[in-house]
C-alpha cells in the first residue's frame, strides 16, 4: 500500500496485537467510508434467523468487500473496522469461524478495529453488523 503511504502503528514495548493493528497512518488517498453490513445475502430482506454467528460474520465481511469493490477498493485499502455484536461471548467460542472468513476477505491484512457488544441491531435475527473505513489511492 506504499502508493498511498499507509503504515501500522505499535508503540515501543508493546506485543503486536493478533488479528488487527493499534492504528493505522496514511496519507495520499480518498477516504471510503462503508456503512454497517449485516449478515444478510444480497437480495435478501433480513438475515436468516437460523444463521449461526460465524455464518453472519462471514456474510457481513462479504458484504464489506463487495461494497468496497463497488468503490474501487481492494481489502488491503481498508484502514478500519468496527464490528457490533450482540454477544462478545458468541464473537469468543466462534474465533475459528471468525479466522477462517477473515482469510477468505481481507487475507493477512489486519487494519485497526473496534468490537463492541450492542443490545440490539436493525435486523432482530442479526447477531453482528461490520463497518469499515478505506482509503482509495
Amino acid at each position: 500500500m506504499s502508493d498511498i503511504g499507509y503504515r501500522t502503528v505499535l508503540p515501543d514495548g508493546w506485543p503486536r496485537p493478533r488479528g488487527f493493528s493499534h492504528a493505522v497512518v496514511a496519507r495520499g488517498a480518498t477516504l471510503v467510508r462503508v456503512a454497517g453490513q449485516l449478515g444478510t445475502r444480497p437480495g435478501e430482506s433480513g438475515v436468516d434467523p437460523a444463521a449461526d454467528f460465524g455464518t453472519q460474520w462471514a456474510q457481513a465481511m462479504a458484504n464489506l468487500v463487495a461494497v468496497l469493490a463497488a468503490t474501487g477498493a481492494a481489502p488491503q485499502h481498508v484502514v478500519m473496522l468496527r464490528a457490533y455484536v450482540t454477544d462478545i461471548g458468541e464473537f469468543n467460542k466462534n474465533g475459528r469461524a471468525v479466522g477462517e472468513a477473515w482469510g477468505q476477505t481481507l487475507g493477512k491484512h489486519f487494519p485497526a478495529m473496534t468490537l463492541v457488544q450492542v443490545s440490539g441491531l436493525i435486523d432482530p435475527n442479526a447477531k453482528v453488523e461490520i463497518e469499515g473505513e478505506a482509503l482509495l489511492p
